[in-house]
């Protein structure tokens, strides 16, 4: 069972975002507005796909320490809810994602976008609508 780990966004010193393995599960964060409001520190605790809605949990927290202990109780009860299945489903996502970018960038259609929906993946192979979550899984996946 992978343990949590948080690394800093390299866009915002003051927030970290938390996985598990592979998987970002949530953030923790200094709260920006009013310097002097009570509490300082956010958190939230849930992935998606993978959790649904309500079992999202977010809350504040006085120090960064409290908001590390506070996620991970929450996340201790979430955890064990949660199969590989949602994990791949986050995962799944997250290759699509880049995979779209990465069309993007090579300046490549996607199926949707042409008349007979068939295209060409940046990586050379024909792809269509009914085969374009498959070529993703099986050519463009990270592995865990």
């Amino acid at each position: 069972m992978p343990a949590l780990t948080r690394r800093r966004n390299p866009e915002r010193q003051d927030c970290w975002h938390v996985d598990y393995g592979d998987v970002h599960v949530g953030t923790i964060a200094r709260s920006i507005g009013n310097p002097n409001a009570a509490p300082q520190w956010k958190w939230r605790c849930g992935f998606y796909p993978g959790c649904d809605t309500g079992q999202h949990r977010r809350g504040k927290s006085a120090t960064l320490d409290e908001a590390r202990a506070d996620f991970a109780a929450v996340w201790a009860i979430l955890q064990p809810t949660r199969t590989e299945t949602d994990f791949d489903a986050w995962r799944c996502q997250r290759a699509r994602t880049a995979w779209k970018y990465a069309m993007w960038d090579a300046g490549m259609k996607m199926p949707t976008q042409t008349v007979d929906g068939r295209t060409r993946c940046f990586c050379g192979a024909a792809i269509d609508d009914r085969t374009t979550s498959d070529h993703i899984h099986a050519c463009h996946m990270e592995v865990a």
